[in-house]
């Protein structure tokens, strides 16, 4: 995907002049050391190649979803308490208000590997999420900004797709807005039946925003996905929460139709909760019986299926009527594809079984 506006002369002369690339004191960066890696909906990525070859990445952000005034120091605190997991990227620098350049940036370690594929590395990731969960979680103290809290989490997802669908009352399809406020009344419905399910669960850092594109798998050169190693690498909305809202983001069908072809089956389903169960009291956490870990994960499956359902519902809004700051072509297509498909998406999760519609 082709940069927006490809800034790496001012990323390199930012880098320059701020001095945190070790050795470019002595060896100036080279115009070809920073290179445009990928845009998202918020943020863009170059990769920096240091004069003694060592690779970083600096980030650039654009805006929040979470509602962060100080996104980007959010985002390197987040990186901060994870930094021993092992699985997610160091960081290095943060700066709100880097010179010469309009956007927060946020240096780190730079880390091989291409997206993950969810009928091979399906284990993998149910590897790195036991490893994210089981690391220690900050006091709110220990962090400025401090990491945002959901122990609630179907009542805080249910809260924020009613501000996404609110948030242009001059939208023009309505019918979206009629059914997708059905569904979040369903949804509120099933979080007060269900009372205290959450109420004695232990808190986490979740990443909360888990498609195949945010994990980087490196492949083993002797093709034995055992030894292939992962990480999870996008961390800008990340709360600390019950662990069921990554499982559930990782199992929706709008997670895993975003940039694949790939719905899981009911068989998949489970051999993925069975594997994370595994993985979880392997790495020293609690043992969570199957079924539990089912019951709890279809909860937040159908509260984060509101969620992006809500998103594409603002975002079509805000590429069609406004000037949005970074545009995909693509990402407009699945939007529209996503609202288009809306029926096949709540028949899916009302039922709570099997695929619900084709890509």
């Amino acid at each position: 995907m082709p940069a927006p506006l490809d800034r790496s002369p001012d990323v390199a002369a930012f880098l320059q002049a701020a001095a945190w690339i070790p050795g470019t004191l002595s060896a100036p960066l080279a115009p070809g050391d920073v290179r445009f890696l990928a845009a998202g909906e918020y943020n863009e990525n170059y990769q920096v190649i240091a004069p003694d070859g060592a690779c970083y990445v600096l980030r650039l952000n654009h805006g929040s979803q979470i509602g962060q005034d100080r996104q980007i120091e959010y985002e390197y605190n987040v990186l901060h308490a994870l930094m021993h997991s092992g699985v997610t990227p160091k960081p290095l620098m943060c700066d709100p208000t880097p010179h010469g350049l309009d956007h927060g940036a946020l240096l780190m370690e730079f880390l091989p590997g291409h997206a993950l594929e969810y009928r091979r590395d399906a284990a993998l990731a149910a590897w790195i999420f036991a490893r994210i969960h089981t690391q220690p979680v900050p006091a709110p103290r220990d962090y400025d900004p401090p990491l945002l809290v959901q122990p609630e989490p179907v009542a805080a997802i249910a809260r924020e797709s009613l501000g996404l669908l609110w948030r242009y009352p001059e939208h023009p399809r309505r019918d979206i807005f009629t059914r997708l406020m059905a569904y979040h009344d369903e949804v509120m419905d099933l979080h007060r039946a269900q009372g205290g399910m959450f109420a004695d669960e232990p808190l986490v850092i979740v990443n909360t925003e888990v498609n195949s594109g945010n994990f980087l798998v490196d492949r083993s050169p002797y093709g034995n996905p055992e030894q292939d190693r992962g990480w999870l690498v996008d961390w800008e909305k990340a709360v600390i929460s019950v662990r069921y809202q990554d499982l559930g983001h990782f199992l929706v069908p709008t997670t895993t139709l975003w940039k694949t072809d790939w719905q899981f089956s009911n068989a998949d389903r489970l051999e993925f909760l069975r594997a994370y169960g595994e993985a979880l009291t392997e790495a020293g956490g609690p043992a969570i019986p199957l079924d539990e870990l089912s019951a709890k994960t279809r909860l937040l499956e159908r509260a984060i299926l509101l969620r992006a359902l809500s998103w594409c519902y603002m975002a079509w809004f805000e590429y069609v009527r406004m000037d949005r700051g970074l545009k995909h072509p693509r990402t407009f297509q699945v939007i529209e594809r996503y609202l288009d498909k809306l029926d096949a998406f709540l028949a899916h999760a009302r039922a709570g079984t099997g695929p619900g519609c084709s890509p």
